[in-house]
């Protein structure tokens, strides 16, 4: 006795079509897409609550090793996790892959052979037939044509033939469940694109100066395909306004676009929660710093130093810069402020105060005449790029729309004229008592 080889491919067919059918099967279970959009939430919120793309000391010193957090989370777990990066990890793009693989699997498995289903029907031609239905009744008179003059006043599509009749209305109801699948899985293409087309950068810019995008913090797989290089930005003017008490109230980067001949394209006036567009690219107002200063000894040429924030054990903000007074740097004075407008402090090499002034106003040190001119101010930017956000809106855009049909019932009526009777049933998915009272006024009106 032998076996033929094509048996055995046939066998090996049907296991592989049966494997597929129970995986699809799974993958459009709704338990498991309801699992994977916990999951989704779940780690999003976990990204909104954990700093996302800070430095290593951020999440030593917040995410300390003892005591740890819940007794086990720590900076260490945090970083090979990923929970710095949460929305461009590996895990968390698969997850959005599975689910919108869930969702696709389930619009071709279910959604859409209901419409399919909804668009198939047929006429009632024996009375034993509305039996079946939950809604139905026999009027002992000839009312074909009264019901279907009043089904067309309320809507319904009307077919007909001979002594049965067939109306719907509603079909949109059916189509809103697609479109709702439709758009959350736009958004998850957006969410992914974005992950890897996008970027975040951040710069901390001189008063004056222009500079090209370089101080990337993090970057998708693409995007070095969309990095902008047509262009750089100018920080034409810094300023802050101050409280009454003398706090920072607000401050403010005056910016430029311009191209590589030099033509500005662009220009804007940032502060917090107001930033500049351009071409896909957000330049955000963050924060401030102090530069430098511009000091003149006697009557020498007015030369500018730069000034560092020094390290105050989180007592505040100060910054600092030595300036010396001989020629051959041997003596000098250290310059402290805290701001770009009040008192700045002077002290010996011996850490003495031997002195105050304001900007325009001369102190004598050392046997010179100290003038300081100007603080510059710098501006701290933070700038991203996500190509994904016009997607995802389009897909917030459908998810509304689709929502909105899905609440459209979706309504279908039978009737039949038979022997001095007529027959009369329908059904509907939603709004179950608006459409028993459509039924139970037709039945009254004859």
């Amino acid at each position: 006795m032998s076996i033929s080889p094509s048996s055995d491919n046939s066998s090996f067919n049907d296991s592989i079509s049966k494997f597929f059918r129970k995986l699809l099967a799974m993958v459009a279970d709704l338990r498991l897409a309801i699992v994977l959009l916990l999951a989704i939430a779940l780690f999003s919120i976990s990204g909104t609550v954990i700093e996302q793309n800070q430095g290593l000391s951020y999440y030593q010193e917040n995410y300390p090793e003892n005591p740890a957090l819940w007794g086990f989370f720590t900076w260490k777990l945090l970083l090979n996790l990923g929970f710095d990066h949460v929305y461009t990890t590996w895990w968390y793009v698969s997850i959005l892959v599975l689910f919108g693989t869930s969702l696709i699997a389930c619009t071709f498995r279910r959604q859409l052979p209901a419409l399919k289903a909804a668009q198939i029907w047929k006429y009632y031609r024996q009375p034993r037939e509305f039996n079946k239905l939950a809604l139905s009744a026999e009027l002992s008179v000839n009312g074909l044509a009264e019901i279907k003059e009043s089904l067309t006043k309320k809507g319904y599509k009307i077919h007909q033939d001979n002594d049965s009749l067939y109306a719907q209305k509603g079909i949109i109801g059916r189509v809103g469940p697609i479109i709702v699948h439709i758009g959350m899985i736009v958004i998850l293409l957006g969410a992914i694109w974005g992950a890897f087309t996008g970027f975040f950068a951040q710069e901390m810019i001189a008063e004056g100066e222009t500079f090209t995008i370089k101080n990337f913090i993090e970057a998708g797989a693409l995007t070095n395909l969309k990095k902008p290089q047509d262009f750089s930005v100018k920080v034409k003017d810094f300023r802050i306004d101050y409280s009454p008490q003398g706090a920072v109230d607000q401050f403010y980067s005056d910016l430029s676009i311009i191209d590589q001949e030099g033509k500005e394209l662009d220009k804007k006036t940032i502060f917090v929660n107001q930033p500049l567009r351009y071409k896909g690219v957000t330049f955000y107002q963050t924060s401030w710093s102090i530069s430098g200063v511009k000091v003149q000894l006697n009557n020498s040429p007015i030369f500018q130093l730069p000034m560092a924030e020094l390290d105050t054990k989180g007592k505040g903000r100060i910054w600092g810069t030595w300036i010396p007074t001989n020629p051959d740097m041997s003596n000098g004075v250290s310059l402290i402020t805290k701001d770009l407008q009040g008192t700045m402090f002077i002290y010996d090499m011996s850490g003495q105060l031997v002195g105050a002034t304001r900007p325009g106003m001369p102190v004598e040190v050392n046997g010179v005449n100290l003038k300081v001119l100007d603080l510059i101010g710098s501006t701290g930017l933070q700038i991203k790029a996500d190509p994904g956000v016009p997607i995802v809106y389009l897909g917030f855009a459908l998810l509304m729309v689709g929502v909105v049909m899905s609440y459209v019932s979706f309504s279908q009526v039978w009737v039949l004229e038979k022997d001095d009777s007529t027959f009369i049933g329908g059904k509907t998915n939603r709004a179950q008592v608006t459409f028993e009272r459509e039924i139970f006024t037709m039945i009254d009106s004859l």
